[in-house]
């Protein structure tokens, strides 16, 4: 789940996003009210918005991500990201949410500060947004696929 909350950090929705293709896919099935992430229309939503904020984050007039308004909104997407992670494996909320905010200041911080340095080592900030973009959604992926692993030997265990 942590994984999930650094991709969060790095990219606010991308973690989101790869959470409900994965419920819409029936993959990771959400229980009770997080049932909306399995919806077509939630994916395309989101899908939409990280792909308007990949281009965003590429523009030089985009605020940093820690000043107090992207941060709060990257903080309140790791929190829905760790709780769509804890329903799908039906472990405790609170986890979850602990999880989820703890990888997202981590991917803030401490992807701000690698951008920041990468791109003053480079001289160009667009190559090295592109490849945090990347990075973040192949963190997503990679959470996702675990929990999916997780989820399987959960089934298998109670067989």
């Amino acid at each position: 789940m942590i994984l999930l909350g650094i991709s969060t950090g790095m990219r606010t929705l991308t973690a989101t996003t790869v959470l409900c293709w994965y419920a819409w896919l029936n993959l990771l099935p959400q229980h009770g009210w997080t049932f909306w992430a399995g919806n077509l229309i939630s994916v395309i939503v989101f899908t939409a918005m990280a792909l308007g904020e990949y281009v965003a984050d590429t523009l030089p007039m985009t605020p940093s991500r820690t000043s107090p308004p992207q941060l709060i909104s990257r903080l309140a997407f790791g929190a829905l990201t760790g709780v769509l992670a804890s329903r799908t494996l039906a472990e405790p909320l609170a986890g979850g949410v602990l999880f989820g905010l703890s990888g997202t200041l981590i991917g803030t911080y401490g992807g701000h500060r690698l951008r920041m340095v990468t791109a003053k080592w480079l001289g160009r900030d667009l190559p090295v947004g592109l490849c945090e973009s990347a990075l973040a959604l192949g963190l997503a992926l990679l959470a996702a696929h675990e929990l999916r692993i997780e989820l399987v030997k959960e089934s298998l265990l109670l067989r």
